[in-house]
């Protein structure tokens, strides 16, 4: 299938949200203008099927925000929630009610000026690496809509990658920004643990895994939200990276993940970014992964509990929840934590111990390299919630081989653009850093976007 993009000479163009803030705020294009060709846009590509709603009344008659991107089209996730727009989590067990006020992550986005025009899809409860259903239609990939957008941040890749807007709302509590950032050639970085507002469930969740962030297309856009959205004094601040350091980098190398071996395609990306590495000056050295076979075992049966949680709070936190309609993966892995139940505490009690063994890999190194996933990105229908749950399961967990330690060790990870299949599909090429060590991702993501820049649809394709 070919390509499909909404990449023109309008006035967004090519550019990333920074150049389209500036251009407004030097009264080159208006703000409306800018809004109105993003809708524009996204009528272009509405088969790939990536927007929850879109209300665009709401967004051109908006007051206008202070903020760096300031007037700059946006989505944001729909498991998040924005005051008079449901929130339905990408499930048809439920029909949510319009929220009441914005979550504290709608208010990081909304804080940067960022315009929404709507709300991005995502599989049921973002518990798939893949954005599909049980009924309706998949988000597709705009580089190949044969073939997934990723998940669970699917459809904000999409409409970033197909160039309806420069930047999208995102959030990761597996990989879901990295892993679709992966599959759409887009930049993903995942914060540190509580470096922005915290989730909801954070004070009630055994183990807090989500971070919120955004999908862009240029390293700048990601290094200017994260300035402008960091809470202070949790951490210490990133502060504004603007371009590469001088600082050479120890670098571990890792190719496998503890699931099993990577495929060809993605391990060549890999060792290629290895030797491009090596020739700007860093220092590359294989290293062994600092988990192993249990900590799989034990995120797994997190997953499961997820699922299982869902079902028994399911009817009182989504009104009108019918577990009749849940898709089969909820299903799925809520069956499969009631049977291994009485393993959970010990799985809790390994998942937090994972900040520790974690932080030790980084005693001698910067920076972690390996694969984002473990095999270039699939077909739609390979992670089809249709699908057998115990197939599926498996499948899940041997392609997402290498983005959940950094959720459970609350960790900053980034996945790139860096490889291209045989047929110009993205692949992505993952980064893993010290906790609260955002910085010197950023600065090494500015240094790799030169040295080798990252392909876009609007330049590959007519």
């Amino acid at each position: 299938m070919q390509p499909q993009h909404a990449f023109s000479d309008d006035v967004l163009g090519a550019l990333d949200g920074l150049a389209i803030a500036t251009r407004i705020r030097d009264r080159e294009v208006s703000r409306r203008e800018v809004l109105e060709a993003a809708l524009a846009r996204l009528a272009k590509v509405d088969g790939l099927n990536a927007t929850q709603l879109v209300d665009a009344e709401r967004a051109l008659d908006a007051a206008p925000l202070a903020g760096p991107f300031s007037g700059v089209p946006t989505f944001v996730k729909d498991n998040v929630d924005v005051a008079g727009w449901p929130t339905n989590q990408g499930s048809e067990a439920f029909t949510a009610a319009p929220a009441k006020k914005d979550s504290a992550a709608a208010r990081t986005v909304l804080a940067t000026g960022l315009v929404p025009l709507g709300k991005s899809r995502l599989p049921e409860l973002g518990w798939n690496a893949s954005t599909e259903f049980m009924t309706g239609e998949p988000v597709r990939n705009p580089w190949d809509p044969a073939y997934s957008s990723g998940a669970s941040s699917g459809g904000s890749a999409a409409l970033v990658a197909a160039g309806v807007v420069p930047i999208a709302h995102a959030n990761d509590g597996g990989g879901s920004i990295r892993i679709p950032a992966a599959a759409c050639g887009l930049v993903g970085l995942k914060p540190t643990r509580r470096r922005f507002a915290p989730d909801p469930l954070e004070r009630i969740m055994p183990v807090n895994l989500v971070s919120n962030g955004v999908l862009t297309r240029t390293v700048r856009d990601t290094a200017h939200f994260l300035a402008h959205a960091e809470q202070p004094g949790k951490l210490p601040p990133i502060g504004l990276v603007e371009g590469p350091s001088t600082r050479r980098l120890r670098i571990g190398l890792v190719a496998d993940s503890m699931r099993g071996a990577t495929d060809a395609e993605t391990r060549a990306a890999v060792l290629a970014t290895a030797d491009l590495l090596t020739a700007l000056g860093h220092t590359v050295e294989e290293m062994a992964l600092p988990v192993d076979e249990q900590f799989a075992e034990d995120f797994s049966l997190y997953w499961g509990f997820l699922g299982w949680f869902v079902a028994r709070t399911g009817p009182r936190v989504f009104p009108g929840w019918d577990p009749a309609r849940a898709d089969g993966l909820t299903t799925g892995l809520t069956a499969y934590f009631a049977q291994r139940r009485r393993e959970f505490p010990g799985a809790v009690r390994r998942l937090r111990a994972s900040q520790h063994t974690y932080a030790r890999a980084f005693a001698n190194r910067d920076l972690v390299l390996s694969p984002t996933l473990s095999h270039t990105t699939p077909e739609i229908g390979h992670l089809s919630p249709r699908q057998p749950f115990e197939l599926l399961f498996d499948r899940l967990r041997d392609y997402a081989g290498f983005t959940p330690l950094n959720n459970a060790a609350g960790s900053p990870a980034m996945s790139l653009p860096l490889g291209q299949t045989s047929d110009g599909r993205p692949i992505g090429v993952h980064f893993s850093a010290a906790h609260g060590d955002e910085r010197t991702l950023l600065e090494l993501a500015y240094e790799l976007e030169a040295a080798k820049p990252f392909p876009r649809l609007g330049q590959t394709s007519g």
